[in-house]
């Protein structure tokens, strides 16, 4: 398991949680092999989000907003991401399903799981299309013409 304790980390992710503020995106990374901090957060979503993510000798999780729906509802969704870059070791690559255990004690509320490990997986269209086929009904088809 990860040491998760750091009071930043369920800050931070209440802060992407809230609709009162504008912060869509936490990261947190390793410090040590098994302690995770908060490395960051933004309002930049998921474009600004990737450029954070993009680092192949890292294991990273984010958490996400994105506002999905039709015309006739938009919501928030939430994702949660883990990240294990391509220059990450055997081991610290084993580590990361177990430590993704660790992190779910603080992010709770997941529409859509995504884990990624080149930057060319960071693709926002294919994560917006995993979140709106995550989400139910789809009214955007069926346009009135009346």
């Amino acid at each position: 398991m990860a040491d998760v304790s750091s009071p930043e980390l369920k800050s931070a992710y209440d802060e992407v949680l809230a609709d009162s503020n504008d912060t869509n995106w936490c990261l947190f990374k390793y410090e040590g092999k098994n302690k995770i901090v908060l490395a960051g957060k933004g309002n930049g979503g998921f474009a600004e989000l990737a450029q954070e993510i993009n680092q192949p000798s890292e294991r990273l999780y984010a958490y996400l907003r994105v506002v999905s729906g039709d015309d006739e509802s938009k919501r928030a969704k939430f994702v949660f991401i883990s990240w294990c870059g391509e220059e990450v070791g055997a081991l610290a690559k084993a580590n990361v399903s177990v430590h993704k255990a660790s992190v779910k004690q603080i992010i709770k509320n997941i529409g859509v799981e995504c884990h990624y490990t080149q930057a060319d997986e960071l693709n926002e269209e294919e994560l917006m299309a995993k979140v709106r086929k995550s989400s139910g009904a789809d009214y955007s088809g069926n346009k009135s013409t009346n």
